[in-house]
């Protein structure tokens, strides 16, 4: 009818979206840690999941943390398969990851479930 307004109220259901957020955490041997999340930036540039390489600015000195990112633990578990293969990118990878080994003395790896 001329005049009215009919207000519609639409109401959907809520999605819950799960995630992972998985922090590599590298102790490095001083004067290495930015050395060591260069090589990181460069070596992950091309894989999807890798969401930022951080250095510490307060906490335990010389610590690099990769910050990766997956839809659940069934996708972080895949997603080693692709660093299995042998292709150019993990020969990419793996040139540009060279010596990393004895850039830290040790680390650990913390899963995060995003609510």
């Amino acid at each position: 009818m001329p005049g009215e307004y009919v207000l519609k109220l639409f109401i959907e259901p809520v999605k819950t979206i799960s995630m992972i957020i998985v922090h590599d955490i590298f102790i490095c041997k001083p004067g290495n840690a930015s050395k060591l999340a260069k090589k990181f930036k460069e070596a992950m540039s091309g894989f999807s999941e890798l969401v930022n390489i951080m250095t510490d600015m307060t906490g335990q000195y010389n610590r690099v943390i990769m910050v990766s990112q997956f839809e659940n633990l069934t996708a972080y578990e895949k997603s080693w398969d692709k660093y299995k293969e042998e292709n150019e990118a993990t020969k990419k990878m793996s040139e540009a990851m060279a010596g990393y080994q004895d850039m830290y003395l040790t680390g650990s790896r913390e899963i995060y479930q995003v609510w």
